[in-house]
């Protein structure tokens, strides 16, 4: 494996400087800076139609609001919320709320109201700036409340439960351009987000401006952006990548991108890659699984030159298809809404590696990785299975000191007072430097002394011919400690049956291990996921125990 990182840590130390100087103006870093009459997004519509926001319109527009803001009362340092999907003006609240020197909360609009209210209160937001479709959503009620202590601004005429709510073009219209940027230096805040929640309450990441410098690294060296792309991050800014390394990693970087104002389906994804001439892309394993089941027509795609997966680990079976279907294999990203992208199969040239099935790929420049032992701070052995970590002191990039209002969740993040920070996942490192996810920590499952992490088995059955989609747990037994467990989704027209059970079983026995079979299959219609589409081993967990403790009962 040859890779030169001495060029692209010299880059690293270049970005850091930037973004932790003490007078660093981020608005004018991510805009101002740039040729106004130069691309920031391509803006596309459900039907095709296509304009040009450039950087010049995004500066007077984001000018306006800033000043509008300021005249609402919001001050450097105060929180304003986003509850939008994809949108010039969502791009215009961003760049006017980093011009004025607060901070930007972002909000997935799939949310309902109380995980909303959590959000808003948590932060102690000002503002709260929302769609049409999300107002509904901010009328007091059981979760939202009465008096409550921020205003809204909604792009579309105002719902008249929403007393008090503004307009965003009168808000805009309201100022006029020239608001001067906030120069706050890389240690104030530009983010405040909320990790999923989806094992216990939602906990609050305060993003310096610096850790621009890891989003823009991974931009050029893992998703290996150039000035001649056309880049589409199709995840929601909603979440972490979407936010990090769609919107920031184009700003940062001012390559121009493409922003697709219309709800996700392959077909409509097909025909954006094809006729636009996207060049690099990147997505979630679902999406990618998705565009692999479209049974429609798939139109010439031949400008593709990267494509990029990140959000959860990417399994075979979509490699198996992307090189003839896309023109390119997919490669595998694993980051963090606590530090950014962590260990890619980075794009860029000077990193780039042959892929390995399973593999998340190595450390992004700006990060050093190790794994330890389950159960002591010193590192694990080559192959073995352990917790993945990120040595410190050797890492530029870091950034992160704890979650807001937490120090005990905050202290569980770090090892040997202070020198690891601990991901979370239990993973390994092979002979060669490459990294394999196996799962979160507490997924790990032990089963007569072996210990064997379930993304591993998922991902053979998953290339079984009749499955589309597989969850792997652990259930309790009295002679082996524990078993697996398969919940399978079959593709359609596939029918569940004990042969098809059989069949599942012994391809996992041929194609991984024996003994590392599931005992159980399962067949269901649907795998319970978060909102960004992670699958949530933990709920099937929960529900096989309460099945087993019931029958046990009877």
């Amino acid at each position: 494996m040859a890779v030169d990182y001495a060029s692209a840590l010299a880059r690293v130390h270049e970005l850091v400087r930037l973004y932790s100087a003490p007078n660093l103006s981020v608005a004018t870093e991510l805009c101002d800076s740039r040729p106004a009459e130069a691309i920031a997004y391509k803006v596309v519509s459900a039907d095709m139609s296509s304009f040009d926001l450039t950087y010049g319109d995004l500066r007077k527009r984001s000018e306006q609001f800033a000043a509008s803001l300021y005249e609402l009362g919001v001050r450097p340092g105060d929180r304003v919320a986003t509850l939008m999907g994809k949108s010039v003006e969502y791009l215009v609240s961003l760049m006017g709320i980093w011009r004025l020197g607060a901070v930007h909360v972002p909000i997935f609009t799939a949310f309902a109201p109380p995980a909303i209210a959590f959000r808003l209160s948590n932060s102690e937001a000002k503002i709260v700036i929302c769609d049409e479709s999300q107002q509904a959503k901010l009328v007091p009620g059981e979760d939202i409340p009465a008096s409550a202590p921020w205003k809204v601004i909604t792009t579309a005429p105002v719902d008249q439960m929403l007393l008090g709510a503004l307009l965003f073009s009168a808000v805009i219209e309201a100022s006029r351009p020239g608001f001067k940027a906030a120069a706050l230096g890389g240690d104030a805040p530009v983010i405040q987000i909320f990790t999923s929640g989806t094992t216990g309450t939602p906990k609050g990441v305060a993003v310096p401006a610096k850790a621009l410098a890891g989003f823009q690294t991974y931009a050029e060296y893992g998703l290996g952006l150039t000035k001649d792309d056309l880049y589409w991050c199709a995840a929601d800014p909603g979440w972490a990548y979407g936010l990090y390394f769609g919107i920031l990693g184009s700003f940062t970087t001012g390559v121009p991108s493409i922003l697709l104002q219309a709800n996700f389906d392959p077909a409509t994804t097909f025909e954006v890659l094809s006729k636009f001439g996207v060049t690099n892309f990147t997505a979630a394993p679902t999406v990618y699984r998705s565009l692999r089941a479209y049974a429609g027509t798939v139109p010439p795609i031949t400008k593709l030159r990267c494509a990029s997966s990140a959000g959860e680990p990417l399994t075979p079976e979509v490699n198996e298809w992307a090189g003839g279907v896309l023109g390119v294999l997919v490669h595998d990203h694993f980051g963090q809404t606590e530090a950014g992208m962590l260990f890619n199969n980075h794009h860029h040239p000077d990193l780039a590696c042959a892929l390995k099935p399973g593999s998340m790929g190595i450390p992004l420049p700006g990060w050093s990785a190790l794994v330890l032992k389950e159960f002591a701070d010193e590192p694990a052995e080559i192959g073995e299975l352990g917790r993945v970590a990120i040595e410190l002191k050797d890492s530029p990039l870091a950034w992160f000191s704890g979650y807001l209002n937490d120090p005990v969740k905050s202290a569980e993040k770090f090892a040997g007072n202070g020198r690891w920070y601990l991901t979370g996942d239990a993973g390994r490192k092979d002979q060669d430097g490459y990294y394999f996810f196996s799962s979160r920590d507490d997924d790990v499952i032990i089963m007569a002394g072996y210990r064997i992490g379930p993304f591993e088995i998922e991902s053979v059955i998953v290339t079984h011919p009749a499955v589309s989609e597989c969850a792997i747990i652990a259930v309790p037994d009295l002679q082996r400690g524990e078993v697996l467990e398969a919940y399978v989704v079959l593709k359609a027209g596939e029918t569940p049956s004990a042969e098809r059970t059989k069949d599942i079983q012994s391809w996992v026995k041929v194609r991984y291990a024996a003994h590392a079979y599931p005992r159980a299959v399962h067949f269901v219609d649907a795998l319970p996921k978060t909102a960004s589409g992670k699958i949530q081993r933990f709920v099937l967990r929960q529900e096989r125990r309460a099945q087993l403790a019931a029958a046990a009962a009877e």
